[in-house]
């Protein structure tokens, strides 16, 4: 998100009707995007699976088989539903502009600045992350190559080679302003995943385990331990950040459609989290890392592996770099009250118009008005950026302990508490905006409604006059029914506004208390190391 000018090309008041026919109902409407529920399921799958894949063994070590387990599918569902309050928000706004920045104009105008501060806050984690797993990979990869025979000790140093590919690649990639030629990288990146996944249950199907390693199947390390790696698992569902960006391009944006997108991504990360961090667990016992990948022993099948993983992350760090920069100008730009009010229970303001920017001016990724950076500021924010990674990757050595403060901080932000609270706000019974979706619901349902009167009426000509009031009043009576008692529905769709405010209210206050608690624990964790 590059900006916080207000949008001032509102609809006018009286210009409701034309407003509305592009508003988002329960049935899927024209307009969005082509993407197919396919695409979009590979999509968001391809943001969630990524280098939380690598720690998940070692966080499972702390909290043991059965608790770990438990809490990854725990930590799966919570996602599942700060995506699924997304979606619900994505109605009240217009087909296709569905964005936080959008949201935020007529909810919380001044939050898009709590937005943009967590995702770089996590993009400039992921991206330190990336160079610890350069750091943590590479010596094995050239020990593979006989760099031990090789009398160059330097070789096996982990600051080498994170200076090496920070110098060769990671500089010249982080400069230019389109990097079109990545986007390929998500390709490489399920592929890399997938190995990476076969790797791990290979070896613990054909290693050797001695039985009298410790394992910890239902025992836990203790409170500390494990409320300082359950940032690790939070963090590893992350993809709030982009689930607009679905919305907003898949071609049907029907309920089903939707959550059948969000049930199959997380459901299938949350398979592949259980797989790899179960198998790699009972492969190493508590002895193992925060990145698996590198206890393998150097063989062909684990050096291919590692080079695959840092050339993804390589590539994949300009492309952290890119969004963190446009964040920090962004918070850099933003003071206090420099974004419109909205929503008051006044009836005047209205929604967001399907151009999105004031003017008819681009957006950027988070739907926010791009702001031009002069080559100066680009640069200096870029270098700032670029410095601070580099450093914090050479003292930090474990990329569980990255992962954990990024979990802790960006990643509940963006997964729990934006999400419940926008809803929270945007769904209140007395907003306008909650009203006028309320009345297009109850238009489209009664309309369905009339056409099937309309038919029995038909059929009901000439049966006299009592028949013809008895059959009005069965109808009338099964509507009535209909709004009194909804059946359960697997698009959810059956659960009251009223329950899913409740909800997620819950889920921001756990976000938050998430937050507080499991970054004090990694603060004082650090403190006494």
């Amino acid at each position: 998100m590059t900006g916080y000018s207000t949008v001032d090309s509102f609809v006018p008041g009286g210009s409701t009707a034309a407003m509305t026919q592009h508003r988002r109902t329960r049935s899927p409407k024209l307009g969005g995007g082509n993407a197919s529920m396919m695409s979009s399921n590979i999509n968001l799958l391809n943001t969630i699976v990524g280098a939380g894949t690598l720690a998940m063994p070692g966080a499972m070590s702390h909290f043991g088989v059965l608790w770990g387990a438990l809490l990854i599918v725990w930590c799966g569902l919570t996602s599942a539903f700060g995506l699924y309050l997304q979606s619900r928000c994505a109605r009240y706004l217009d087909r296709g502009t569905s964005s936080f920045f959008a949201l935020s104009q007529i909810t919380y105008p001044n939050a898009a600045v709590v937005f943009d501060a967590a995702i770089a806050i996590k993009c400039f984690g992921v991206g330190v992350s990336y160079m610890i797993i350069i750091g943590d990979l590479m010596p094995g990869v050239a020990e593979a190559f006989g760099s031990v025979d090789s009398g160059l000790p330097f070789l096996a140093d982990r600051k080498f080679w994170i200076t090496v590919f920070f110098l060769v690649f990671i500089i010249p990639l982080s400069f230019p302003k389109k990097l079109d030629s990545l986007k390929y990288t998500s390709i490489v990146a399920l592929l890399s995943i997938g190995y990476l996944v076969i790797l791990v249950v290979y070896h613990f199907g054909a290693d050797e385990v001695p039985n009298n390693r410790d394992i910890r199947w239902v025992t836990w390390e203790g409170p500390t331990a494990a409320l300082r790696s359950l940032p690790v698992m939070i963090f590893a569902y992350t993809c709030h950040q982009n689930m607009f960006s679905i919305v907003n391009e898949i071609k049907d944006n029907s309920p089903a459609s939707i959550v059948g997108v969000i049930g199959s991504s997380i459901g299938s990360a949350a398979s592949i989290y259980v797989l790899v961090a179960i198998t790699g667990y009972l492969t190493f016992g508590n002895e193992v890392k925060g990145n698996i990948v590198s206890m393998y022993p150097p063989s062909i099948a684990s050096t291919i592996a590692k080079a695959a993983i840092v050339i993804l992350v390589t590539f994949s760090i300009p492309l952290q770099i890119h969004p963190c920069r446009a964040s920090i100008d962004a918070v850099l730009r933003w003071r206090p009250g420099s974004s419109r009010p909205s929503g008051g229970g006044t009836g005047s303001q209205p929604l967001l118009p399907s151009g999105g920017a004031a003017g008819g001016g681009a957006l950027d990724s988070h739907g926010a008005p791009v702001v031009a950076m002069s080559e100066l500021r680009f640069a200096l924010i870029t270098s700032v950026i670029l410095v601070l990674s580099y450093f914090t990757a050479l003292s930090v050595e474990t990329l569980d302990t990255v992962l954990a403060y990024v979990g802790s901080t960006g990643s509940t932000a963006i997964s729990f508490i934006l999400p419940g609270l926008f809803y929270y706000k945007i769904s209140d019974p007395d907003s306008i905006f909650h009203q006028r979706l309320t009345k297009e619901d109850d238009d489209a349902e009664y309309s369905a409604d009339d056409n099937d009167d309309d038919e029995e009426s038909a059929a009901v000509t000439g049966s006299g006059l009592l028949d013809s009031v008895a059959s009005l009043g069965s109808v009338i009576s099964g509507r009535g029914g209909r709004r009194r008692c909804k059946k359960w529905r697997w698009d959810l769709e059956h659960l009251e506004t009223g329950l899913i405010r409740k909800m997620a209210l819950g889920l921001s206050i756990y976000g938050a208390c998430v937050m507080v608690v499991c970054l004090a624990m990694n603060a004082l964790f650090s403190a006494h190391h």
